[in-house]
């Protein structure tokens, strides 16, 4: 590799390095503390800031820094219009859950959703499958992770795909194993930073590269008028806006990763500051790199196909303007998106294998597990779940945009009724909320198996139809909940 190539990992090094040392630091501080509490939710002692940032840096993906600024710098102004919806996610969340999961939590001294879930419906099958769901996508969304960091990481550095999955994918892994959720919390707050700074650093580059604003809004006028019109002149159809204002807005609000964080905080207060400061950071980030996406054409020339798609479009734009030295500062924003996002689901993942389903077998068998051994289950757990799906990104899959979008419609399909209905409504009940999971997410996967659309909308729209149907169905059949259980619910 050339000299420039080297200077560019330089500062992806560094980065990486803080992430495993902020991870060992946590380790030690959380020394003698309950490990389940801290391993899995900080021991509820996150403040507003940095709930915001890992809320934040979970939620955005690298597709969100690659294939949507893509999609933009294709459709034009529309992809912004109907991105912005991704701004209300964070405020919503945790509005609707936050609040309500942490009293909830510290009731049931519940650790996880799934421990929620459980303590609502009163039954053990049930969180056996929403823990099975959870590992199922999370698998899926984590592996589009990992290939969408390592092709963008070649792409612009020009190492390797292998090299980029090395250095960033097991570092990931050995974070999180080793820290926890309190670590995964601290790095997000890391790379949160870390992409609003890459965003900037790359808008300033476009713009003086391209000549101006004015310039390149005069380039794109003359070339593309099609893309100052909120449908582009069919580019985009009404349906794209309505599914996606399903998938990646509404309905975000029932992701498990999103919903755990109103486990995790210290008080109301920083809950609140978390709300206002996650939804000026989210809408930040998402409007300011789709922005720049479109005023890529001011420094590049033909249409996305010609740069070999559009997850293309940002690797290419970073090539040619940034100075070499940059480079590698650069690319930390969207691999740091990458990361946070991996490291969010892995803990997760990891504690619906460990404390959902273990832990609990053993407790209901009334046998007792040591803290030892619970430590060593929840990193070596953590660890596996990584290596696995570190694997499988070896020999990438293709359509990795389709993957992350069929992962989030299927969380979404299964825990959006169940958790937005449970916690709210008193006539929800066991059968409803099996027949609304399993049923739902069998349908919604089976539709995608098919291609089955309707209105060519995306089966989301068919999945969360589905799932509420079941719902009301099986709670109108079902037995209700007893009388204790929704005294501890709905006091």
């Amino acid at each position: 590799m050339n000299e420039g190539s080297f200077a560019a990992l330089v500062p992806l090094i560094i980065f990486m390095a803080v992430m495993v040392g902020i991870s060992f630091f946590v380790k030690h501080r959380q020394a003698g503390k309950n490990f389940l509490g801290s391993y899995f939710v900080g021991n509820r002692e996150l403040g507003g800031f940095v709930l915001a940032m890992t809320t934040v840096a979970t939620y955005s993906s690298v597709s969100s820094f690659v294939g949507g600024p893509g999609m933009a710098f294709t459709v034009g102004f529309g992809w912004i219009y109907m991105a912005v919806v991704q701004v209300t996610a964070i405020f919503l969340v945790l509005g609707i859950f936050g609040k309500r999961v942490a009293i909830l939590a510290r009731k049931l001294n519940a650790v996880t959703v799934v421990d929620i879930i459980r303590a609502r419906f009163q039954s053990d099958f049930l969180a056996a499958v929403a823990a099975f769901v959870i590992v199922l996508f999370f698998c899926g969304t984590m592996t589009a992770q990992f290939v969408g960091g390592a092709k963008l990481f070649s792409a612009v550095t020009g190492y390797s795909y292998e090299s980029g999955l090395i250095l960033f994918g097991l570092v990931v892994v050995i974070y999180t194993s080793i820290g926890g959720f309190r670590a995964v919390a601290l790095t997000d707050t890391c790379c949160a930073l870390i992409m609003m700074v890459g965003i900037v650093l790359l808008l300033h580059y476009v713009l003086e590269a391209g000549g101006g604003y004015e310039k390149i809004m005069s380039t794109i006028e003359t070339n593309h008028p099609e893309m100052f019109e909120p449908f582009s002149m069919g580019n985009m159809p009404w349906g794209i806006y309505f599914t996606q204002w399903l998938l990646v807005g509404i309905c975000t609000i029932a992701l498990p990763q999103s919903v755990v964080r109103g486990i995790s905080y210290k008080d109301t207060s920083g809950l609140h500051s978390a709300m206002l400061i996650g939804t000026v950071v989210v809408g930040f980030m998402n409007i300011g790199i789709n922005f720049t996406g479109i005023l890529a054409h001011g420094v590049l020339a033909g249409d996305a196909a010609s740069y070999g798609g559009v997850d293309n479009i940002i690797p290419t734009t970073i090539a040619t303007v940034m100075p070499r030295e940059l480079v590698g500062l650069a690319i930390i924003g969207p691999l740091a998106a990458s990361i946070s996002t991996i490291s969010g689901l892995l803990i997760v993942a990891s504690s619906a294998i460990v404390k959902d389903i273990y832990i609990h077998y053993k407790q209901k068998n009334f046998e007792t597990v040591s803290d030892v051994k619970i430590k060593f289950l929840s990193m070596a757990i953590t660890a596996i779940i990584g290596v696995t799906v570190f694997v499988i990104a070896l020999t990438p899959p293709n359509l990795i945009w389709l993957i992350n979008m069929f992962a989030f419609g299927g969380l979404e399909t299964a825990f959006f009724w169940t958790l937005l209905l449970g916690l709210f409504w008193k006539g929800a009940n066991k059968t409803g909320a099996l027949f609304s999971m399993v049923g739902g997410t069998i349908i919604y996967c089976a539709t995608q198996a098919a291609g089955f659309k309707i209105f060519d909308l995306h089966q989301i729209t068919i999945g969360i139809t589905v799932s509420l149907i079941l719902f009301l169905i099986g709670s109108y059949f079902g037995k209700p909940s007893d009388k204790e259980t929704l005294k501890n619910f709905f006091p």
